[in-house]
């Protein structure tokens, strides 16, 4: 008997074939009957334990996000909220080199480091980080451990980079070159960490990238060598790769930094992915040069994978909080100030003069597209002399005032005491740059995601992706039909991390289900709510027409509600991965 059956389905099957109509039956977590009702004699006529009546409805593969940082957030939300509720049944962890494991079990101050740095370099609370988290493992296997059992989504982790270095060196890690000694330790420790199911390596040389004191995170201090010898080393084991972040992520790739990246992937002889693709059709560069990195790559042996988003994620703004702003040469000295010197400093004329003149400087490289000032849109206010300025845009509150935008910013934030929520209204939702994007997807280095979910929670929320993407394929500016879209979200990063069973729609394949309306399929507005362990803010956006999520056969959603199930596995590296190549 089936456990469950989905009928009268039309089907999307992940592969990019039509749609078909389709009786979908499940039993002990995997596909076990795909009866096409358009045959005579399709439909399936088993008995179920349960069943459901899809007409109408889309029936598609879970949806796999390839860039999170759901390292701690599963511990307290096993439902990777908001994710599942918006179809991913799989995520990807471990990135940008940073993970909670392993930790060197005769350093109890290093996890307190680890959260610090957590804290600061991806935006998570602290009090969630410690108090939503056990911290009981040691090893990369004892982290992988503590999850198994208890998750509702499948998680796959890599290890990070800085991670290794600080088990290996201690607080030598930043600032520190490994001796020979410590250079196979490190090697040993990566071994060990995918022995266990880590999925490979993570790294970062971002200068954007700095810990809880301010400093240069541990795997910038990392030579070539030592990178070449771990990606090496991540070469000798099934089912893993490659994820790395530099600076040129964020604009474009310096020489150097494509040597490397080539270096690593041929060194290993496994894809490499990095996070995240900016396409703007005002800067019509960018994407030649950085996907001159891919092509790099398939010459050398390797091959370099562009994630992008295919949505533009809002991401709010504050002059009292670290934000993308602090990364702007020349303002984070001011925006690190004790909030009344910062007020102070920004009301003076000359600091206001050259943090502008900073902005506009070629130095500010992709974040200039922060500093057009007049499209910011006023969010959340406090005092009462902003009063009925939620909402509004600051170009037209700085004409009716008579002053220049920035100072007009800058006066309703001081208002405010800095915590004034911003939203810059995103420079390249135009036309060409839509285009672009669209063009770019056709590229075979090029992968859909890198949501960052988990992440600077009360930033940005990029999770919704999934269904704002398919929203707008099926009833907004339809650049690709919805067969390739569900592929793009399913099969496509299945295929680069070789999950074996996973990203279609098949008989025999894991039951990672998501049952949508194609009418509504949406994702609201981002809201700030207070969920966090010690009731720190995130943002959420609910799911819109997403009838039903199953992981491994489980109904874990029903209409964006969780049923409380944790049918989720911890997909470790060799068992639930097969070794991709780099060829394509």
């Amino acid at each position: 008997m089936l456990d469950h059956l989905i009928r009268r389905a039309t089907v999307v099957d992940g592969t990019g074939a039509p749609p078909f109509v389709a009786d979908v039956g499940i039993e002990d977590g995997r596909i076990a009957v795909v009866g096409t009702t358009a045959v005579p004699g399709g439909r399936v006529n088993r008995r179920a334990r349960t069943e459901e009546d899809a007409t109408g409805l889309v029936l598609a593969p879970g949806f796999v996000d390839p860039h999170t940082h759901y390292d701690a957030q599963l511990f307290w939300d096993p439902y990777a909220t908001p994710s599942m509720s918006h179809g991913v049944t799989t995520v990807v962890g471990g990135n940008c080199g940073f993970t909670l494991a392993p930790l060197h079990p005769g350093r109890p101050a290093d996890a307190d480091y680890t959260r610090r740095m957590m804290s600061k370099v991806e935006g998570m609370s602290l009090t969630a980080l410690e108090e939503g988290a056990p911290w009981t493992w040691s090893s990369f296997g004892e982290y992988l451990d503590a999850l198994d059992g208890r998750i509702a989504v499948n998680a796959g982790f890599m290890v990070g980079h800085c991670a290794l270095r600080r088990h290996v060196m201690g607080p030598a890690a930043v600032g520190g070159r490994p001796d020979a000694q410590q250079s196979k330790q490190l090697l040993t420790l990566l071994h060990e960490a995918m022995d266990a199911g880590a999925w490979g390596l993570s790294t970062t040389q971002s200068t954007t990238h700095t810990d809880g004191d301010g400093r240069p995170v541990a795997s910038r201090h990392a030579l070539p060598e030592e990178l070449l010898a771990l990606s090496r080393a991540v070469g000798e084991h099934e089912g893993t790769q490659i994820e790395a972040i530099v600076t040129g992520c964020l604009d474009r790739f310096a020489d150097e930094e494509i040597d490397l990246l080539v270096g690593m992937t041929a060194a290993a002889g496994r894809p490499l992915n990095w996070n995240v693709l900016t396409i703007d059709a005002a800067v019509p560069e960018r994407v030649p040069r950085q996907l001159a990195a891919a092509a790099r790559a398939r010459a050398a042996g390797g091959r370099i994978v562009a994630l992008t988003m295919p949505i533009l994620t809002p991401m709010n703004m504050s002059l009292g909080t670290f934000c993308a702003l602090n990364l702007i040469p020349g303002w984070g000295e001011t925006l690190a100030l004790p909030v009344p010197r910062r007020i102070a400093r920004l009301r003076e004329a000359s600091v206001r003069a050259e943090l502008l003149r900073c902005a506009h400087s070629e130095e500010a490289g992709v974040f200039r597209r922060l500093t057009d000032f007049g499209r910011y849109v006023i969010g959340d206010t406090y005092a009462k002399e902003n009063e009925g300025l939620t909402g509004r845009v600051v170009r037209d509150i700085a004409a009716e005032r008579g002053t220049d935008p920035f100072s007009c910013l800058v006066d309703i934030c001081a208002a405010d005491e800095l915590r004034t929520v911003l939203w810059p209204m995103p420079t390249d939702n135009d036309p060409a740059s839509w285009e672009l994007r669209r063009r770019t997807w056709e590229h075979e280095d090029v992968l859909l995601g890198g949501s960052d979910a988990g992440a600077h929670l009360d930033r940005m929320c990029g999770a919704p992706y999934t269904t704002r993407f398919l929203g707008d394929c099926l009833r907004g500016r339809k650049l690709v039909p919805l067969e390739r879209a569900v592929r793009m979200l399913t099969d496509d990063p299945a295929r680069l991390f070789g999950l074996r069973g996973r990203g279609r729609i098949a008989r025999g394949w894991h039951a990672d289900l998501v049952l949508f309306d194609p009418d509504r399929i949406d994702a609201g507005p981002a809201t700030l709510v207070h969920d966090l362990p010690g009731d720190g803010p995130r943002l959420d956006a609910p799911a819109r027409g997403v009838v039903s999520v199953r992981v491994n056969g489980v109904e874990t959603v029903r209409h964006d509600v969780t049923t409380g199930a944790v049918p989720g596995v911890v997909l470790r590296s060799g068992r639930d991965t097969e070794t991709v190549g780099t060829t394509h």
